[in-house]
């Protein structure tokens, strides 16, 4: 693999979903909310449900940290309602 394609958002390796599930937890992890707004409603159209990402964020809790999962949390009612 050579670098380019590994800066490459298509791999077929993952499906849209599963990336999109991977990234929300990695912002989630690193406490983003600014950036997990728009990546919730991506993972949304990628097919990713609502309870999907609210027991995506209640499982990182034990792993990040509680206050990063409710703010990932807030951020993610804020989110929801707007769609």
């Amino acid at each position: 693999m050579t670098t380019p394609s590994l800066l490459s958002r298509e791999h077929p390796e993952l499906s849209k979903r599963d990336r999109s599930l991977v990234t929300v937890a990695a912002l989630v992890a690193l406490n983003r909310p600014e950036q997990l707004r728009s990546h919730l409603i991506r993972a949304r159209e990628s097919g990713v449900t609502e309870e999907e990402l609210i027991e995506t964020i209640t499982h990182l809790a034990f792993y990040c940290g509680w206050p990063n999962a409710v703010n990932a949390i807030n951020v993610s009612k804020e989110a929801f309602e707007k769609k």
